[in-house]
C-alpha cells in the first residue's frame, strides 16, 4: 500500500514545483490560450494565458509512477502500463491540437479527421494489446465482456467489438472531460475526485481477489494494486496542477490535459472491469458532455431553439448570474456526490454477494 502513497506524493510534488517551471517556459514563448470570439464575452481576459499545462500532469503521472517502481523494486506491471499509454497517447493528439491552435492563433486545431486518427491509433493499439499479456491465472488486462462491477457475462463482444467498444468509451471520455474544461481548476478539480475513487477501488478489489475460481464477493482483475498507483499518481498530478489552475488561473491544461484525463480514465474503467460504473463516478463529465449533446440535438431538431442559453452546462449557469467560482465549487461539490455514489454502488455490489 505504501506504493500508493509514494506515487501520489511523487507526482504532487513533480506536479506543484513543474507547473510554475511550464508557465514560465511557455510565456517566454508566446503559447497563451485562444478564447472563442462567440463564447462568454467575461472569458476574453483570459486569451494569452499559458496553455498546454497538460504537458505538467502527464509527466508528472510518468515519473510518480516509475519512481515509485524503482523505489519499491517492482517490475510495472501490464495493466498499469497499457493505461499509461492509452493516456501519454490521447495526451499526444491534445498535444498536437493545441500546438496548432496556438502557431496559427485559431480556437480550432486539428481537423476532426486528423484527430480521429490519432485518437484511432493509439485506442487500436491499448485494446490489441489489452487482451494479450495473460497472467498466470490466465487474466488478461481488459476483458472483451461489457463489465459494471464485474464482467457481465451475457454482453461478450469478442475482439474486434472490443476494440470498437474500447475507442468509444476513449473518445467519449475523452470529449467528456474537454468540454468541461471550460472554467478555471473546473476539471482539474473534478479529475481530483473521479480518479480518487478509482483508487480506492484497485485498493478494495487488491483485497478481495477471486483467485483461480470466480466466486461471489471478488474480484478477477489482473493489476489491481497497480492500477490504484497509477490512480493515486494522476491524483497527485491533478492536485498540484490546481494550485496553479485555479482562479485566476495562471495556467490551461489545454486538450493536451484533458484528452489525456479522459484516456486514463477510459483506461482505468476498462482494466478494472467496471466500465458502466464509470459512468456514475465520472457523472459530472457526462452531464457536460450530455448537456452539448441536447443543445446541439434541440438546435438542429428544432429549428433553432436551444435548451440552454449556452453549453456546456456550467457557462448556462454563469449567464444566469453565478460567478465563475461559484460554478466551479458548487460543480466540484456534484463531482464528489457522484464520485461517493459510485464507490457506494461499488460496496453496495460488494456487501450484496
Amino acid at each position: 500500500m505504501r506504493s500508493v502513497l509514494y506515487a501520489m506524493s511523487i507526482a504532487l510534488i513533480c506536479s506543484l514545483l513543474g507547473t510554475p517551471v511550464a508557465i514560465g517556459f511557455f510565456k517566454k514563448r508566446g503559447y497563451g490560450q485562444e478564447v472563442r470570439s462567440d463564447g462568454l464575452q467575461t472569458h476574453l481576459v483570459k486569451r494569452g494565458t499559458p496553455t498546454m499545462g497538460g504537458t505538467v500532469i502527464v509527466l508528472s503521472v510518468l515519473v510518480g509512477y516509475f519512481l515509485t517502481k524503482a523505489i519499491i523494486v517492482k517490475t510495472p506491471t501490464a495493466s498499469a502500463l497499457l493505461v499509461l499509454l492509452l493516456m501519454t497517447g490521447m495526451g499526444a493528439v491534445g498535444f498536437v491540437d493545441d500546438f496548432i491552435k496556438i502557431n496559427r492563433s485559431r480556437s480550432l486545431g486539428l481537423r476532426a479527421k486528423a484527430k480521429l486518427v490519432g485518437q484511432c491509433t493509439v485506442t487500436v493499439a491499448f485494446a490489441v494489446l489489452a487482451l494479450r499479456f495473460r497472467n498466470s491465472l490466465g487474466l488478461t488486462p481488459a476483458s472483451d465482456h461489457v463489465s459494471f462491477l464485474h464482467d457481465i457475462s451475457w454482453l461478450g463482444l469478442g475482439p474486434i467489438l472490443f476494440v470498437g467498444w474500447c475507442y468509444l468509451m476513449t473518445a467519449g471520455w475523452s470529449n467528456a472531460v474537454n468540454v468541461t474544461d471550460g472554467q478555471d481548476g473546473l476539471a482539474a478539480g473534478a479529475s481530483v475526485l473521479a480518479f480518487g475513487a478509482y483508487t480506492v477501488i484497485g485498493i478494495w478489489q487488491y483485497g478481495q481477489p477471486c483467485g483461480l475460481t470466480a466466486h461471489g464477493g471478488c474480484y478477477q482483475v489482473r493489476d489491481p494494486l497497480d492500477l490504484a498507483v497509477v490512480g493515486a499518481a494522476l491524483v497527485g498530478a491533478c492536485f498540484g496542477f490546481l494550485w496553479w489552475n485555479a482562479t485566476p488561473a495562471k495556467i490551461f491544461m489545454g486538450d493536451t490535459g484533458s484528452l489525456a484525463l479522459g484516456g486514463a480514465f477510459a483506461g482505468l474503467a476498462i482494466c478494472s472491469r467496471t466500465e458502466l460504473l464509470a459512468l456514475i463516478i465520472g457523472g459530472l463529465f457526462v452531464t457536460e458532455l450530455m448537456s452539448v449533446v441536447i443543445q446541439v440535438a434541440s438546435y438542429k431538431m428544432r429549428n433553432g431553439k436551444r435548451v440552454f442559453k449556452i453549453a456546456p452546462i456550467h457557462h448556462h449557469f454563469e449567464m444566469l448570474g453565478w460567478s465563475e467560482v461559484n460554478v466551479t465549487i458548487r460543480f466540484w461539490i456534484i463531482a464528489g456526490l457522484f464520485a461517493a455514489g459510485g464507490l457506494a454502488v461499488f460496496y453496495g455490489g460488494f456487501a450484496a454477494k
